[in-house]
């Protein structure tokens, strides 16, 4: 706890202290390099000024010792009796206040409605004061035995005894003499003695409580720490304690027989110094290859869009424009994500190291008591509804049982709603880790949260040694079964209560009212239906039926010390102890555990989830002040007990000054087998989190982080500007350091704020960052120096000496409460920056990754730390709803970053810059959504339209394709390789990337642009931790189908893309000419959107054996219905409506005048006139028009009776696009219109495409109509004449007789004339040509005969996908 004697200035630490100086005076001189000190409550060492004491500096042969004024019992600070009954007052009582309101401490006699029986717990059972008129509880000590200060064993309650001691003179009530003694450990001497466990031998009780003096030489000293090197020890031992005279060794010590020398032990002689941390670089087999195909995918991606922008389709430029924007800004985003990852590194911890260090007797800490600093753990809950307060309770005992110096470790839970539950629920947690907790400890329990233990699958007792471990844990399975009842019983409890009181409190009324009014007629006597704890008084939070000043958002302030700071001696069990499990020589001892919750008043922003831990932060500070802060959910329980201690490895290593958080990855239960919906998000956590660890450190992920305090307070980090890093450290080398910065005190630079490093923090202006609590902002220099490495080697700086952590803590007081109430106050934070720049960051729902960016933002570095055990364990949603809601409000979030000051753009110079690219990609990722959502329909609109996003499926664009794809799957499978992920989750990753890209992420796009240009707020709700109603399911919440908005775009992409895929096949199908290319096309990336949505169309059809067969069967129907109706509303080119063989006509007139109309805007008048003048019957459809331009018509003579043999000899008896005729290879013949003529190809490419004599030099002006095509050419053509055979007609396909008689036969494939040797041109097949004038039917048996194989396919297609 922060010591309240600490000033607001640190050059106040060392002044002068009177006392010591007038104790001093009439003794003999002192020895000339004796420095007098006294020891704060953060463990430092303060001197005395030296200009007060008459003294004179010596050589530097003198050594010179630094030696412990401790309390003497005629100088004790307070009386120890009085603050053991204050701390059991305290821990007794819950503490209430808030704005405009006094705060109160209300004493409770009773938590929970079951017995509370561990001495640490608030309403623990004990005496009852023996005072007449007072039925309060007896002062009892660590272990529940009562304190009885006077030697007639008179039992006394705290304010009784407070009473006596003030006014009473100090004389018992029972024997009526005046108290011998206050010193509690000459009380305890009278009591029964407690088994400990056993103490260093060779050392007295007085001399553990000594510290162990420091000797050092000058000569010896280091220049950083003023320590020595562990080979260079001057170890000296016990001795006697006097003014002036420093503990020495005993004769026959460690002297080596020489009168001026002092020989070293063994044991500190041959031991260097080891670091706590490693870190594991990628095999250079897997990481070269890595980069190099970044590198490579980079530069074809970019040759790429160049090839696409040089070849634009010009018969569908829409189509390719939205094509292009997209695949730009996907290669962008790919970009942003990639080049964060080209540094990933692995790290390892020594835990056997930081015991060592920190845990094992040495000569600055004799005792070996932990040496390591404080941490207090945030559990943070807001609604018993969708949060259960069981899932809570697990959370809490996990935390309650992790292997961590109990006496280091404090929770405190948030509860944001104020809810009685809840409080009721954190009691029964507190009462049942009384057996819970030393279990894990004697049995070596994991993982250490009862649900998840008692529901393993493997055996439980593999590796237990101890022959009572099957009775202990059937004994403690039935004590929880039991804890769960009385959990889930809480709510109906809780109620019942409520409601007997409230009828009592009725009765109470009317019955005054009738002693009030006896004759006049009673009117009903109505009572706000309050919410009743256990001991029959009011629940100052929220009530369950929500009055003024008792609802969710208007309560007081609520603290209660559920479980009191443990002893600083370990407690053993005893084997006459009431317990159901023998406990003996186990440490009994629990954690410090307190409820908060927050003030709430209308009017006032609370700041959702970081105003709650800016909240807690404040009381923490005040109550138990750990130098470091561990934030959890309320569902994410410690699933491995020595995960605090791995933490601990990077916070005290060489260099960990610097760390402000370290992040341990997320891990979760209750997942489906398949990973559906990518719940578990190993890319994220093992991959992208890795890679970010070589940089700058990975980015705060909202729980299972573990922060440095003063990097929350904002300060900077210690030496900022030797740190400026370049592009990456990994590839660049760092700068020279600062001269003036190396050469400035370390002290001066502990606490820094702003851009100067000369600059020290001023305490005095700290109520301006802080707000006005004193005891705040003296907790903020004993945080910063408990959180600092070990000073035990030359390249450690800004280190603390060993053994400064290992004094006990203050005890708490109600003053220290009553400050921790004014402090979650709602009014405390106004006008100052927590929320700005202290603290969690306000203004976005995602606050965790903008309080991470703050801190990278200043130069601080965080790590990853990934266990070999995992961390930290929790639940996540697994129903389809929930999870796009979550991912909902992370996308929203980001919005909200991109569009704030905390862009990445904006970030300061101490930012590296791939650490700045990742987080911009943070800020820029939902904005893909409005160009996924694009790209999705692509294939679509391309079957719909008979186009592709390219002109042709050339080699190029294949191969382009093919190398993109290629490079994708091998990054792929190296980053599974370095990462440890499996090729399934990367793919479950990529399918929710596009299922969340097109549903939530495009939400939370107009959800963010809405918040910051029309000011519309955002609300969320909280994610569900509940199961499905289906108890013999675990997996029941996966099948449940609740309705969103969301639903609807992923809904539309993939009917769309079913119904263009049954669209393109019926249209290749009837088509005379087939594009089976651009089907391909399109149907290949329409597979390629559905196969990213199969787990979204899975989601929506529930349960599997819960589908109705009526389902699927309508499926296929309706596709057959689409596909029928798409082909009878638009048919193909070159065929008439199904049934309607009388509409060729008039087809053939509308698409002649769109024809027209095209050539006019072309400028090609005259081939217009010319058509217009041939006779109407002439042309009827099916055909390719090839036109001279009206320059070159205008210089050719044509008599009136030319013009339709003109015609027949320009044209083609097939529609064919620019696209179909390069097909045909150079020397192939294409037949006329006219009989008996054909045109020569000379195939040199699209732009040098020849017939004959002309060359092609605008194609495709022709292209709205069904039948008609034109190109245009640069002079008049003159085909070649091969003579025609006569050759039978032929049948139509699939009928098996003719539907009616053939008016004309297609003409067959002509033989080409005899070449010359040097020319042997490919055989070809050209068009079925028909005769101009006639047209040649389909018969209706061929149209149901293609219907029907189009039918089937569609039906088998939604088969396979639903």
């Amino acid at each position: 706890m922060a010591s309240k004697s600490f000033k607001a200035s640190r050059s106040n630490l060392s002044s002068t202290s009177s006392d010591v100086l007038d104790s001093q005076n009439g003794r003999p001189p002192l020895p000339p390099h004796v420095t007098f000190a006294r020891r704060t409550s953060s463990g430092r060492y303060v001197s005395y000024s030296r200009d007060d004491l008459d003294s004179e500096l010596g050589s530097t042969d003198f050594l010179n010792y630094t030696v412990q004024i401790p309390p003497t019992p005629d100088n004790q600070p307070n009386n120890q009796v009085s603050q053991k009954v204050e701390e059991q007052y305290v821990s007794s009582s819950l503490f209430t206040g808030g704005f405009n309101s006094i705060t109160r401490a209300h004493l409770m006699d009773k938590v929970i409605d079951s017995d509370s029986n561990h001495p640490q717990m608030a309403g623990a059972k004990g005496s009852s004061c023996s005072v007449n008129g007072c039925d309060g509880k007896v002062m009892s000590d660590e272990r529940g035995n009562d304190i009885l200060p006077c030697e007639c064993d008179f039992k006394i309650c705290r304010d009784c005894y407070m009473d006596v001691i003030k006014t009473g003179d100090g004389i018992c009530p029972g024997c009526k003499e005046q108290y011998k003694t206050t010193d509690l450990d000459e009380v305890m001497e009278n009591w029964k003695t407690l088994p400990q466990l056993p103490p260093p031998s060779g050392m007295s009780k007085v001399e553990r409580r000594l510290s162990l003096m420091k000797s050092t030489k000058s000569a010896l000293m280091r220049s950083q720490t003023g320590d020595f090197d562990h080979n260079r020890w001057l170890f000296e031992t016990k001795g006697t304690y006097g003014y002036g005279n420093a503990i020495w060794p005993k004769e026959g010590g460690f002297e080596n027989g020489k009168d001026d020398s002092i020989a070293e032990p063994t044991e500190f002689v041959s031991k260097p110094w080891r670091p706590l941390t490693r870190k594991l670089k990628i095999p250079a087999a897997i990481i070269s290859p890595y980069r190099l195909l970044i590198a490579v995918r980079m530069i074809v991606l970019g040759l790429f869009l160049t090839w696409r922008i040089r070849h634009p389709n010009n018969d569908a430029i829409w189509l390719w424009g939205m094509s292009v924007v997209c695949e730009i800004w996907f290669t962008f985003s790919w970009i942003l994500d990639q080049l964060p990852k080209l540094c990933p590194i692995n790290r390892a911890t020594d835990l056997n190291v930081l015991k060592e260090k920190f845990e094992t007797p040495n000569p600055n800490n004799p005792t070996g008591i932990s040496d390591l600093p404080g941490i207090d753990i945030f559990v943070s809950t807001a609604d018993p509804e969708k949060e259960p307060p069981l899932v809570t309770a697990n959370t809490i005992l996990s935390i309650l049982a992790a292997d961590y110096p109990v006496e280091k470790l404090a929770c405190y839970v948030s509860d944001d709603g104020g809810a009685l539950l809840t409080f009721e629920a954190m009691a029964e947690a507190a009462s049942f880790a009384n057996i819970w907790v030393p279990f894990c400890r004697k049995h070596n329990i994991e993982p250490r949260n009862p649900e998840s233990y008692f529901n393993l699958k493997k055996d439980p007792y593999k590796n237990k040694v101890l022959s009572d471990f099957v009775k202990d844990r059937r004994r403690v399975k039935r004590e929880y079964d039991e804890f769960k009842v009385r959990i889930n019983s809480l709510p109906d409890s809780i109620r019942r209560r409520s409601d007997a009181y409230h009828a009592r409190e009725e009765l109470k009324a009317m019955k005054e009212q009738r002693q009030k009014k006896d004759d006049e007629p009673l009117e009903v006597v109505k009572i706000n239906k309050a919410t009743w704890m256990a001991d029959g008084t009011h629940w100052p939070g929220t009530w369950l039926n929500s009055s003024a000043e008792h609802s969710r958002g208007d309560h007081a302030g609520i603290i209660q010390v559920m479980l009191k700071p443990p002893s600083d001696e370990p407690l053993c069990g005893t084997s006459d102890d009431s317990r159901v499990i023998d406990f003996t020589d186990v440490d009994i001892r629990l954690p410090m555990l307190v409820y908060v919750s927050r003030e709430k008043r209308p009017g006032y922003d609370h700041n959702k989830k970081a105003g709650a831990m800016n909240a807690l932060v404040r009381a923490s500070a005040i109550m138990s002040n750990g130098a470091f802060i561990l934030n959890l959910d309320c569902d994410h329980y410690i699933y491995n007990s020595q995960a605090m201690r791995e933490g601990m490895c990077f916070m005290m290593d060489r260099g960990g000054d610097r760390i402000c958080y370290v992040q341990f990855p997320q891990r979760f239960e209750g997942i489906d087998p398949s990973d559906r919906y990518a719940n578990r998000n190993t890319v994220f956590f093992d991959g992208n989190m890795r890679a970010l660890d070589g940089l700058q450190g990975p980015v705060y992920v909202g729980t299972g982080c573990l922060f440095r305090r003063v990097a929350l307070y904002g300060f900077d980090p210690p030496r900022s500007k030797e740190h400026s890093d370049g592009f990456c450290s990994c590839c660049f080398g760092r700068r020279k350091k600062h001269t003036a910065i190396a050469n400035s005190p370390e002290e001066n630079r502990a606490l820094r704020v702003g851009d100067s490093d000369d600059e020290e923090m001023n305490l005095s202006l700290a109520p301006k960052m802080f707000g006005n609590s004193n005891i705040l902002i003296d907790s903020i220099p004993v945080a910063e120096f408990q959180g600092r490495p070990l000073a035990d080697h030359p390249a450690v700086k800004n280190g603390r000496p060993p053994g400064a952590l290992t004094i006990p803590r203050d005890l708490l007081d109600a003053s220290t409460v009553a400050e921790a109430i004014s402090v979650i106050s709602c009014w405390y934070e106004d006008k100052t920056e927590w929320g700005q720049r202290v603290g969690w960051i306000y203004g976005s729902v995602t606050e965790d990754v903008v309080t991470g960016y703050r801190m990278h933002n200043r130069g601080w570095k965080s790590v990853y730390c990934v266990t070999k055990r995992d961390a930290f364990r929790g639940t996540a949603p697994i129903n389809l709803t929930d999870r796009l809601h979550q991912v909902l409000r992370w996308a929203t979030g980001s919005v909200e970053i991109f569009f704030s000051r905390n862009n990445a753009i904006l970030a300061s110079s101490r930012m590296k810059v791939l650490q700045r690219i990742a987080y911009l990609n943070v800020g820029i990722y939902p904005f893909t959504s409005i160009f996924l959502i694009v790209y999705c329909f692509l294939p679509a609109l391309s079957l719909f339209s008979g186009q592709f996003i390219v002109q042709t499926l050339n080699v190029t664009f294949l191969v382009y394709l093919l190398t993109i794809t290629v490079t994708l799957c091998a990054l792929a499978v190296l980053e599974v390789k370095w990462s440890g992920i499996e090729l399934e989750e990367w793919w479950r990753n990529e399918q929710f990337w596009l299922i969340g890209g097109t549903s939530a992420h495009l939400a939370a796009v107009f959800q963010g642009l809405l918040k910051v240009m029309a000011g519309v707020e955002i609300s969320f709700t909280l994610t569900s931790k509940s199961a499905g109603d289906d108890d013999d399911d675990d997996f029941a919440d996966l099948y449940i189908v609740k309705w969103t908005s969301l639903m609807i775009p992923p809904i539309v992409i993939m009917m769309v893309n079913l119904i263009a895929i049954a669209v393109g096949l019926s249209r290749t199908i009837y088509s005379v000419i087939p594009q089976w290319s651009r089907l391909l096309g399109g149907v290949f990336f329409s597979f390629w959107v559905l196969a990213h949505l199969y787990p979204f169309a899975k989601g929506l059809m529930g349960r599997r054996g819960r589908t109705p067969t009526i389902v699927f069967v309508w499926s296929g129907l309706i596709a057959i219905i689409i596909s029928l109706l798409w082909v009878a509303i638009n048919p193909p080119e070159g065929t008439n409506q199904i049934g309607d063989e009388g509409a060729i006509t008039t087809n053939s007139s509308s698409d002649i005048l769109v024809a027209t109309q095209e050539m006019q805007k072309a400028n090609y008048f005259t081939f217009v006139m010319l058509i217009n003048m041939a006779p109407p019957d002439l042309i009827q459809g099916n055909i390719t028009f090839l036109m001279p331009n009206d320059k070159t018509l205008s210089k050719t003579d044509m008599a009136d009776t030319l013009v339709v043999d003109f015609l027949l000899r320009h044209s083609i008896p097939s529609p064919l696009l620019i696209e179909h005729l390069v097909h045909f290879p150079t020397g192939s013949f294409v037949p006329t219109s006219r009989p008996g003529f054909f045109f020569k190809v000379t195939n040199v490419g699209r732009r040098q495409f020849f017939l004959d004599n002309v060359r092609v030099i605008s194609p495709n002006i022709c292209t709205k109509g069904t039948s008609i095509r034109c190109h245009g050419i640069d002079g008049v053509v003159q085909p070649t004449m091969i003579p025609q055979p006569n050759l039978p007609p032929t049948s139509p396909p699939c009928s098996t007789s003719a539907s009616g008689p053939v008016a004309a036969a297609p003409l067959p494939t002509p033989s080409p004339p005899a070449l010359a040797p040097s020319i042997s041109p490919a055989p070809v097949t050209a068009p079925p040509a028909s005769i101009v004038g006639v047209s040649r039917p389909k018969s209706s048996s061929s149209h149901m005969c293609n219907a029907g194989v189009v039918n089937l396919v569609i039906t088998l297609l939604m088969w396979a996908v639903w």
